[in-house]
């Protein structure tokens, strides 16, 4: 059934990104030979170019049912499952935030301090909220239930992994099985929004990315400002006249 197959296939990619973590030992551990412009330029090369993609795979689909056909995906769901609906995926999609501080508490600490994790993760919240209902209002696609204009992207997906990749940066460097778990979850609030006829297959891929992307921009432009460590990025949003842009500063340790 090619509803099934794409929601394993999501499973899989997310689960992929999942062993990946850009500001794990990889992106810590520099290699002296090496120049750090390429480490940094590469370190937001693999942050964004899944997330990316996943966005832009997406918002095609939503213009062109022969990337991905959501018209059929949602026969085959009224089809097979006419009648789902729960309403777990409104609060799982906080479950990977309640489990980093859940860790805490119980002695496992993660990568950052309780000050910057807690930065990290509003800085991360305000992004993600940010992308999502600005798409929302540019794209105005029908939902596929009551045709209101806010169904791209999905935003329990988005929150759904920019919560998985806020656990996966925190833990995923002490076992694997922290980041699968999370994405895993994740995963799982993006089939629900499909199955509960909620969203089109498109707004969940692009929700993913979506929080994926927000989660890691977060954590690439945050100072350490409370854990007395390197001051990494600024980005400033700049207007002069009629054109606006960002400033943006880069402090090498």
């Amino acid at each position: 059934m090619k509803y099934g197959i794409l929601i394993v296939l999501l499973l899989h990619i997310c689960v992929c990104f999942g062993q990946y973590n850009p500001q794990g030992k990889s992106y810590t551990s520099i290699n002296l030979t090496l120049s750090k412009e390429p480490t940094h330029k590469n370190a937001w090369l693999q942050a964004t170019y899944v997330p990316l993609t996943l966005i832009a795979l997406g918002a095609l689909s939503t213009q062109n049912n022969n990337i991905i056909d959501r018209h059929e995906i949602r026969e085959e769901r009224n089809e097979y499952t006419p009648t789902f609906h729960h309403q777990a995926d409104n609060y799982l999609q906080f479950a990977p935030i309640l489990a980093v501080y859940g860790l805490n508490v119980v002695g496992i600490k993660g990568k950052n301090t309780m000050a910057n994790r807690t930065a990290i993760l509003i800085k991360a919240e305000l992004i993600m909220t940010a992308l999502t209902f600005s798409l929302k209002k540019i794209t105005a696609v029908p939902r596929p239930d009551t045709g209101q204009p806010t169904s791209f992207p999905s935003g329990h997906t988005a929150q759904a992994f920019a919560a998985a990749t806020f656990m996966a940066k925190e833990y995923g460097d002490q076992s694997i099985w922290y980041s699968i778990g999370a994405y895993t979850v994740a995963t799982g609030i993006g089939a629900m929004r499909v199955l509960n006829n909620r969203h089109w297959v498109s707004d969940v891929l692009a929700g993913a990315g979506i929080g994926i992307l927000a989660t890691n921009i977060a954590y690439l432009t945050h100072g350490y400002k409370w854990g007395g460590k390197r001051k990494n990025t600024m980005i400033v949003p700049s207007y002069s006249g009629s054109a606006a842009g960002l400033y943006i500063r880069y402090q090498f340790r």
